[in-house]
C-alpha cells in the first residue's frame, strides 16, 4: 500500500511538472495558440454531444433538455464568448495618472499565472469541471482538471475527450478518489478553484495554504426565497419549481426554503401542487423529466430531512432508495431548529417558513451564513431594494431564481461560507491571470523635472512640492491631453524653426 502511495504521489508529480515545463516554455502565450485551443474545446463539445448526453444519463439520470441547456450549451456560450473578446481582454488596460507621472505610461498588463487546477463537482459534473476551462486557456495558463469521482462516466468521458482535442503538454486530466485528490492537492499550483462541499473546501483551502496558493472556493449554501403579495403566484410557481427541481434539486444555488406569510404560503401550496401534476404527472417517479439522487449517501441524507421533520408533507413525501428516487415535496410547518434548516438540502425538499414582515424576513436571512444566492418575488421596489442593501449574499435575483447564470458579465461567485472569489465570463479570465502593474517612463527633461524633489539633499521646499504633485485629486481629462498638446506644438514650432532657418540661409546664399 505504501509503494502505491508513493507511486502516485509520483506520477502526480510528473503530470504537474510536465504541464509547468510547457508553462514556462511560452507555448500557452501568443493569442493565436490561445484562440486555437478554444476553438478546438467547442469543436470537441459539438462533435460528442450525444456521448456527453448519454455519460451525464448514466450518472445522474439527467433529462436530454437539462444535460443540453444546463450543461453542454452553457459550456459552448462560455467558449464562444471567450473567443469573441479574447482580443479585447489580454489588451494591455491603461489607467490614470497622476501630475508626477503624467509624461509617463501607465497600465494593466495580464500574465497568465501558471499552472492552475480545476477541481469538478458530481452535480454538474461537465459543466463545473469545464465551465472556468475556457477563461483559463484564453488566460494563458496550464490546466489540471480533477473531475468528481462521484459522476464516474462523466469523468471518464472528459479523460477520453479532452487529450483528443487539446494540447496534451498543457491540459492534463486526473481521475481518481481520495487518495489522488489528496496526493495531488500536495503539489505546488499557481491557483485553485474548487466547487463542492464547505468540509472539503477547507481541505482544499488549508492544502492551498502551505504553497501560498490563490483559490476560488464555490461552496453553496442554503439560499432563501421571499415572496409576498404583491408577486404574481402562477408565474412565481413555475419560475419556483423549474428553479428548485432542475437535476432534482441538487443545484448549489437552488432555492434551499421558502419565507412568506400563511396566506402567502396557501396560495403558493395550491400553485405548486397543480403544477407538479401539469410538469410530472400523476406518478411523477415515472417522469422522463426528473433526474435522480446521485448516490445512497446522498438519498440517506436527503430522506432523513423528511424522516426527522415536524412539519406537514403537503406535496410527495414518496421515496424510493433502489431508484435513488426521492418525489419533489413541499413542506409545511416548518421549524427553524430541525435538521432540514440547519444544511443545505441539495435535494428535491422545498421547506416553507412563515414570517409576518419584509423585517423579519431580513433577520431570519442575516442570522444564518450567508447565501449563495437569494430570491425575492415582489413588484414591490422598496421590498427589493431592502433585501438588497439589507442582507449580503453571492448573488441575488428578483422575481426569478438561476437564471442569472446565464449572464456571463454577471461574476458568479460567494461570500462567507458561500465561498470565495468569482468566475464566469471575462470574470473567469481575470481569476486566472495576474494583472502586473506597469509603468513605463523616458528620459525627457520635463519628466526628470517633475519628479526631481525625490533626490537628496532633502529640503523643506521638496517636501511641500512633492505633497503638492502627489496629492490625490480628481485630474481634468484636458489635462491627460498635454503630453499630445506638447508634442503637438513642439512639431509646429520645430517646422516654422526650420522654414524660418531655411529662409535665412536661401536670403545668405543670394546676396553672396
Amino acid at each position: 500500500l505504501l509503494q502505491e502511495i508513493m507511486a502516485d504521489a509520483g506520477k502526480m508529480s510528473e503530470i504537474v511538472s510536465d504541464c509547468r515545463s510547457a508553462f514556462l516554455s511560452g507555448k500557452t502565450r501568443p493569442l493565436a495558440w490561445r484562440m486555437t485551443q478554444l476553438k478546438s474545446l467547442l469543436k470537441m463539445l459539438d462533435e460528442n454531444e450525444a456521448a456527453l448526453c448519454e455519460a451525464l444519463g448514466k450518472d445522474l439520470r439527467k433529462p436530454k433538455q437539462e444535460c443540453i441547456s444546463l450543461e453542454i450549451e452553457y459550456l459552448r456560450n462560455d467558449v464562444r464568448g471567450c473567443i469573441n473578446n479574447i482580443e479585447s481582454w489580454i489588451a494591455d488596460y491603461y489607467v490614470e495618472k497622476n501630475i508626477v507621472t503624467m509624461m509617463d505610461t501607465t497600465l494593466i498588463h495580464y500574465d497568465p499565472l501558471g499552472v492552475v487546477l480545476i477541481m469538478g463537482a458530481w452535480n454538474y459534473p461537465l459543466q463545473i469541471s469545464l465551465g472556468p476551462l475556457a477563461g483559463a486557456i484564453s488566460a494563458g495558463n496550464c490546466v489540471i482538471i480533477k473531475p468528481s469521482e462521484l459522476a464516474p462516466a462523466t469523468s471518464s468521458i472528459i479523460a477520453s475527450l479532452l487529450p483528443r482535442y487539446l494540447d496534451k503538454e498543457c491540459f492534463q486530466v486526473v481521475e481518481g478518489g481520495i487518495a489522488e485528490t489528496t496526493e495531488l492537492l500536495a503539489e505546488r499550483f499557481d491557483y485553485i478553484l474548487y466547487t463542492g462541499s464547505g468540509h472539503v473546501g477547507r481541505i482544499v483551502r488549508e492544502a492551498a495554504n502551505k504553497h501560498l496558493t490563490p483559490v476560488t472556493l464555490e461552496l453553496g449554501g442554503k439560499s432563501p426565497v421571499y415572496i409576498d403579495s404583491s408577486a404574481d403566484m402562477q408565474i412565481t410557481a413555475r419560475r419556483l419549481l423549474w428553479a428548485k427541481f432542475i437535476n432534482l434539486g441538487q443545484t448549489c444555488i437552488a432555492p434551499d426554503y421558502v419565507l412568506c406569510s400563511k396566506e402567502v404560503e396557501g396560495e403558493l401550496v395550491e400553485s405548486l401542487r397543480s403544477l407538479i401534476g401539469e410538469w410530472y404527472g400523476n406518478d411523477p417517479q415515472k417522469s422522463p423529466n426528473l433526474c435522480r439522487i446521485v448516490n445512497k449517501r446522498n438519498w440517506d441524507r436527503v430522506y432523513n430531512f423528511l424522516k426527522s421533520t415536524k412539519g406537514k408533507v403537503e406535496i410527495g413525501g414518496e421515496a424510493d432508495s433502489d431508484d435513488l428516487y426521492i418525489a419533489p415535496t413541499i413542506l409545511t410547518g416548518v421549524s427553524e431548529d430541525e435538521p432540514v434548516m440547519q444544511e443545505e438540502i441539495f435535494g428535491p425538499v422545498l421547506p416553507i417558513l412563515n414570517v409576518n414582515s419584509v423585517g423579519e424576513a431580513i433577520e431570519f436571512i442575516n442570522k444564518r451564513e450567508k447565501p449563495l444566492s437569494l430570491y425575492v418575488f415582489s413588484t414591490n421596489k422598496e421590498t427589493q431594494n431592502a433585501f438588497k442593501s439589507q442582507t449580503s449574499s453571492g448573488s441575488m435575483v428578483v422575481n426569478d431564481a438561476v437564471v442569472h447564470l446565464s449572464v456571463e458579465t454577471l461574476p458568479f461567485g460567494g461570500v462567507g461560507a458561500s465561498g470565495m472569489g468569482a468566475y464566469h465570463g471575462k470574470y473567469t479570465f481575470t481569476t486566472f491571470s495576474h494583472q502586473k502593474s506597469v509603468l513605463v517612463r523616458d528620459f525627457s527633461a520635463i519628466g526628470e523635472y517633475l519628479g526631481e524633489t525625490r533626490y537628496p539633499p532633502y529640503q523643506d521646499w521638496k517636501i511641500k512640492r512633492m505633497g503638492l504633485l502627489l496629492k490625490n485629486r480628481k485630474i481634468p481629462e484636458c489635462l491627460s491631453l498635454i503630453p499630445y498638446l506638447a508634442c503637438f506644438f513642439l512639431g509646429v514650432g520645430s517646422t516654422f524653426l526650420v522654414k524660418l532657418l531655411a529662409q535665412k540661409f536661401n536670403m545668405f546664399s543670394f546676396s553672396q
